[in-house]
């Protein structure tokens, strides 16, 4: 009870707020739809609604489904039975699955087993921990089984490989093949210090006759992942050239089983994010970011006709079209979101590119709401280039005032600023807050060519800093924008590109929030998990002295400009974040306080990279708030 009532007392007086705004509370409470499939049937989308309980610091999970055509959803219990499953063969007599197997000694009582309450752990090589887990001496594999036997074989036995891929890969990492005698899986065939600097994966097929795995992709060196046949039996994937970078430009191959076909390797200013198959196995839809957007584009296989692949783009406008449901009778299905609108599904067709919304989980709540306005600008950088800016504008935005305006800095680095919907860096949020957001499409960004998204690798402090400054400045020149309450926030290489700004900012502004940002380069590069990321952003380690690249690289740490900082901000750390290690933030706020800076420190101690738990993502939006009415306004 008393619990209880300190929750209401904590979240009462967001209550005294508008409500034909954005509020947390309400941000909280919308339903996050994610699309399962197609019924096997043609005849209903299939789709779960996860939606947050404040109060336990819980989600719960429904599945729907809704008629093709729209209509009325409804809850099911039997949405694993309604859509095809990748998990069986089609001739139903195997299935695959994943779990874990020990194969490394870690902890104390795996070395002295009359030790048993020793919680020590020993390791002899990097990946030691990554992204908000230590390794444990598990490895996640595929296992066969005959339906309905209990008896399972191990396709990756004594391999200490994982599949799915750790700690973002699923069920997409394991498939059958159509004819039902091989199994087609991602893993990356390498351990401990050599997996850290690697991003070699491959695609291995098991052979169910003859037991036998090869090796699809070899003497393809970079990252290769989603696997997925059409009715042909043609193998479609997405794949990165080069070893060591995570971010490189992102095909589509495609093998007939004898040779190879890169369907986008052409277009220079497309970096495919997924893709699904048509019906037919002819044509292949995928998303790509395009001009601070995500799009729907289709490609036809030719296979060995002759015929041009042609690349064409078959939707338009400001939104994102986040990920592919499947098709029914040349009708796509998509999910879309935009600044103000959180995850839906729509029909799409593709020829005529219009969009119809099949489910509504949030309208309710969005049709009480004053939504949030934005514009498009075209700011020219310090080196004569072309910059996309998005300006989101508060709910009944009037033209003759003046609002206190934040800097958005994007992660990634090389992540799109695009018609996303986040739970925490929430456009439509901040915006009812009454500020304005200036988000750009700074250097590093996918959807405006290679050599755009390439530019932020090796020069952290460079030209992507001036984009920055670029970006606040023209919004600057607008009527609407006071200039005296100026704003820079964002986390991940968003939080490195706050503290590196606040150092050069130059008095431009009032405050500044980084979440997860990065201080230090030299401990970042000694304690972070992925050694892959490091070593191509920066070009090589810190002690390489005669590394150019490298030393010109770490030159630019943000902890090497501390003496200019002036100006009050704030730093939220996650404590299970060990991609930014909790010593990122430690430093800098170290550094502020010590300086006499007016600073704060929010430590979430069981949050990662991410904010996921309810009660966490609440609190973390009030201190935001809190933080800018203390200093902004």
């Amino acid at each position: 009870m008393k619990q209880t009532f300190l929750l209401l007392l904590f979240v009462a007086p967001l209550f005294c707020l508008a409500q034909n705004v954005m509020t947390p509370e309400l941000l909280w409470k919308l339903g996050r739809v994610n699309a399962t499939g197609i019924s096997k049937d043609k005849k209903y989308i299939v789709y779960a609604v996860s939606t947050p309980d404040v109060a336990t610091n819980k989600s719960s999970t429904k599945a729907c489904r809704v008629p093709i055509g729209g209509g009325a959803a409804e809850e099911i219990t039997n949405a694993d039975t309604l859509v095809p499953n990748t998990h069986i063969s089609p001739d139903g007599k195997w299935q695959i699955s994943a779990a874990d197997v020990k194969l490394m000694n870690v902890f104390g009582s795996d070395y002295y087993p009359g030790l048993p309450k020793s919680n020590a752990m020993i390791y002899n090589s990097l990946m030691y921990r990554h992204w908000d887990e230590w390794e444990d001496g598990k490895f996640s594999h595929i296992f066969l089984n005959k339906t309905g036997d209990t008896a399972k074989k191990d396709l990756m036995a004594g391999q200490s490989y994982d599949c799915p891929q750790k700690p973002f890969g699923g069920d997409e990492d394991f498939i059958f093949n159509p004819d039902g005698k091989h199994v087609v899986y991602v893993t990356k065939p390498k351990q401990g210090t050599a997996y850290t600097i690697s991003t070699n994966t491959d695609l291995f097929e098991y052979n169910i006759e003859t037991g036998e795995t090869k090796n699809l992709t070899e003497g393809m060196m970079g990252y290769d992942i989603n696997p997925a046949y059409n009715s042909k039996g043609e193998l479609a994937w997405l794949s990165m050239k080069r070893d060591g970078y995570e971010s490189d430009k992102q095909d589509i191959i495609v093998s007939d089983g004898i040779t190879k076909m890169n369907l986008t390797g052409s277009r220079d200013d497309i970096h495919v994010e997924s893709f699904k198959w048509s019906d037919d196995g002819k044509r292949i839809y995928f998303i790509a970011p395009v001009d601070g957007t995500l799009q729907l584009f289709e490609v036809n296989y030719p296979g060995k006709t002759r015929m041009a692949v042609v690349v064409r783009q078959a939707t338009k406008g400001d939104f994102d079209i986040s990920s592919i449901v499947g098709e029914v009778n040349n009708v796509l299905y998509v999910t879309k979101t935009d600044f103000n609108h959180a995850t839906e599904i729509y029909s799409l067709d593709v020829k005529s590119s219009m969009l119809k919304q099949i489910t509504h989980v949030n309208d309710d709540i969005y049709n009480s709401l004053a939504l949030c306005s934005w514009k498009k600008r075209y700011v020219t950088t310090t080196d004569n280039k072309q910059m996309l800016v998005w300006l989101i504008l508060p709910p009944n935005f009037d033209s003759t005032k003046k609002y206190p305006t934040l800097l958005y800095c994007q992660g990634g680095p090389q992540s799109p600023v695009s018609q996303f919907y986040s739970f925490r860096w929430n456009f439509q949020l901040m915006a009812s807050n009454n500020y304005i957001i200036v988000a750009p499409c700074r250097r590093g960004m996918p959807g405006f060519g290679t050599a755009w998204n390439e530019a932020v690798s090796k020069d952290w402090g460079g030209q992507v800093l001036q984009d920055y400054l670029n970006a606040i400045d023209d919004a600057s020149t607008l009527p609407y924008v006071d200039t005296s309450k100026r704003g820079c926030i964002g986390a991940s290489f968003g939080g490195f590109s706050v503290y590196a700004l606040a150092g050069i900012h130059n008095h431009r502004f009032k405050t500044f929030l980084a979440h997860d940002g990065v201080f230090d380069f030299r401990s970042m590069y000694g304690t972070t998990d992925e050694m892959w990321f490091e070593n191509w952003e920066k070009g090589g380690a810190y002690w390489e002295l005669n590394n150019a690249v490298a030393q010109r690289s770490f030159s630019q740490s943000p902890s090497n400009f501390v003496q200019n900082w002036d100006t009050p901000i704030m730093i939220v750390q996650g404590g299970k974040d060990y991609r930014v290690p909790i010593e990122q933030g430690q430093q800098a706020f170290q550094a502020a306080q010590l300086k006499g800076i007016k600073s704060r420190f929010l430590y979430l101690p069981d949050e990662n990279h991410w904010v996921l738990k309810a009660q966490d993502a609440l609190v973390w939006q009030h201190e935001f708030f809190k933080w800018l009415k203390e200093t902004l306004e």
